[in-house]
């Protein structure tokens, strides 16, 4: 491990070298680079310098050990164990710090949500949803937009795609991806009852057009007239866009700004991380299951999350989790399980490494 991180600890002078240059300041292209790589380099380098400085201390306290007064070598042993204590400390830090690193994990993302199985209370259980990543977007002052929506009468949603843009979006949101399950008693049944309901969430990484080779032939853009939410404001023009991706079949519509050329923009986004997304998933050679195993089919088994409205509680049953904290949680406070999830799946993939 140490040989590695001498290595990146030479590339890391290297580079602060490079950006004392004039001619490196001028060429903004290569300086932002420079830049990005230093940022990710140094809590490695800073970590490893604090690890080295702790082992020169433990040295340097070793010799006490065999001092004549008792005293002074009760104080030399106490002080080791705490700096031993410490190094390990670091060292674990290291071991994560060293792990690959997922190359989506600094993308902005795209949030899909949809209705499963449950009808009109699963449709409003996803606007739920969308009002839960929306305030933990606003909490991480990240910024979401909205690419798609096709809302319900009263106040659901069968779909919404939003766009969320930020410092590590990807590196959050992954983990939300599957079925996420609701119990509660719907404003509508009379007896109170608690029904089950199903939303599924896709966190797709944004697509830029360099990520994905696309033939401008292979699509098809039609333009049709936008319908309007509950018949009211009906546009009178065709702007809605839908796209269709001929060889993959795949097809994107967006009907929510009043400008065609601003739905077929919206559109494109959604279709390019739709396509990256599957690009992704041939390279791990399981696309067939991939966005099953990201959605699956909106039934209730498949879930990765339950929410129990009666008991106040959010359970995440990958990691046996639950919180008894859910008004707390549909308000944004989504770390309280976020970061148990990244710790966990962290912790699984250096046992995989030390495996290895």
């Amino acid at each position: 491990m140490f040989g590695k991180i001498k290595e990146i600890e030479e590339r890391y002078n290297e580079i602060e070298s490079h950006l004392g240059r004039p001619e490196v300041i001028q060429d903004q292209r290569l300086y932002q680079g420079y830049v990005k790589e230093h940022g990710s380099l140094t809590p490695i380098v800073t970590t490893f310098r604090k690890a080295q400085a702790v082992k020169h201390e433990i040295e340097k306290n070793r010799p006490l050990l065999d001092d004549s007064d008792p005293e002074m070598r009760q104080l030399a042993s106490e002080e080791i164990e705490t700096l031993r204590s410490d190094l390990s400390h670091l060292e674990e830090e290291l071991k994560v710090l060293l792990l690959p690193k997922d190359p989506n994990d600094e993308k902005n993302t795209l949030l899909e949500i949809r209705a499963g199985t449950g009808g009109e209370e699963a449709a409003l259980f996803a606007a739920d949803l969308f009002r839960m990543y929306s305030r933990y977007a606003e909490v991480r002052g990240w910024k979401a937009e909205i690419l798609s929506q096709n809302a319900t009468g009263i106040g659901g949603f069968k779909e919404i795609i939003i766009l969320i843009g930020g410092q590590k979006v990807y590196s959050r949101l992954k983990f939300e991806s599957g079925v996420h399950r609701v119990q509660r008693v719907p404003e509508t049944e009379a007896q109170g009852r608690i029904h089950t309901s199903a939303v599924t969430v896709a966190v797709l990484p944004e697509a830029e057009e360099i990520d994905v080779a696309i033939d401008r032939d292979d699509l098809r853009i039609d333009v049709f007239r936008s319908s309007g939410h509950g018949g009211q404001h009906v546009n009178t023009t065709d702007s809605a866009v839908r796209i269709t991706h001929l060889s993959t079949g795949l097809v994107v519509s967006c009907q929510d700004e009043k400008s065609q050329h601003k739905n077929k923009a919206k559109a494109m986004k959604v279709l390019l991380s739709r396509l990256l997304d599957m690009q992704q998933a041939e390279q791990h050679s399981k696309i067939s299951e991939e966005r099953r195993n990201l959605v699956g089919s909106g039934d209730r088994s498949e879930r990765i999350r339950t929410y129990n409205f009666p008991q106040g509680r959010v359970t995440d049953h990958r990691i046996g989790l639950t919180i008894y904290k859910l008004e707390s949680f549909l308000q944004g406070e989504l770390d309280l399980v976020i970061d148990p999830l990244i710790t966990h799946f962290q912790t699984e993939a250096l046992k995989k490494n030390s495996d290895h």
